[in-house]
């Protein structure tokens, strides 16, 4: 993803990472919440289940990335219910990008990573805050993203298992809190795949 101006720099502070697996998707983030330089929350939640088999991920002003995950679910539900089947991935992605693009103007300040499992496989998106849509192997949003993209394309292989997945989203997330004064405080992981979804949280030390 490209990098904010200097003025947006810090409301978009997160370590916020997706890796794409075997057969699913993982995405991870510390919980550090932040308004301007002030932390606000030490426990603050960046990853949301949006169906059974899609996940997000965000960095950026919580109450824009809440409403927006809160929004795609709703539209999700509401496509499920009209057409009797679940929404792709790709259709999510590219609903959110238009909410997005729809806000150029006066934008939400949100970035996000958007993953999931569909009859299609399996799939990761990035957007930034105009909607720019960008699907990847693995991908990172937020104020840490140059320290971990380097740990990830040091790692990353075709054909991870899960576990290794996992691991290594910690790792990169884990390594950016000691660089990355805007990031810290615990890590939360969603991962979704063939097997359904898991939630982990792995705290940090002090």
């Amino acid at each position: 993803m490209s990098g904010q101006s200097d003025d947006l720099t810090p409301f978009f502070g997160a370590a916020t990472v997706g890796i794409t697996f075997e057969n699913g998707v993982v995405i991870g983030a510390e919980k550090r919440v932040l308004w301007g330089y002030t932390v606000v929350s030490k426990t603050g939640k960046k990853v949301f289940p949006i169906t059974d088999t899609i996940i997000v991920g965000s960095a950026g002003v919580s109450g824009d990335y809440q409403m927006l995950s809160s929004f795609l679910t709703a539209e999700s539900n509401l496509f499920e219910l009209e057409n009797r089947r679940s929404i792709t991935v790709n259709a999510a992605a590219q609903l959110l990008s238009n909410i997005l693009f729809s806000r150029k103007y006066m934008p939400y300040l949100t970035q996000t990573l958007i993953g999931g499992v569909d009859q299609t496989g399996t799939h990761l998106y990035s957007l930034d805050l105009a909607g720019s849509l960008i699907e990847e192997k693995y991908a990172a949003v937020g104020t840490a993203t140059s320290l971990v993209l380097g740990v990830l394309e040091a790692n990353y292989k075709a054909g991870l298992s899960k576990d290794e997945a996992m691991n290594l989203a910690v790792k990169a997330i884990r390594s950016a809190t000691r660089r990355d004064a805007m990031s810290g405080d615990g890590i939360d992981l969603l991962v979704v795949s063939a097997d359904g979804m898991e939630s982990k949280h792995i705290p940090l030390a002090e």
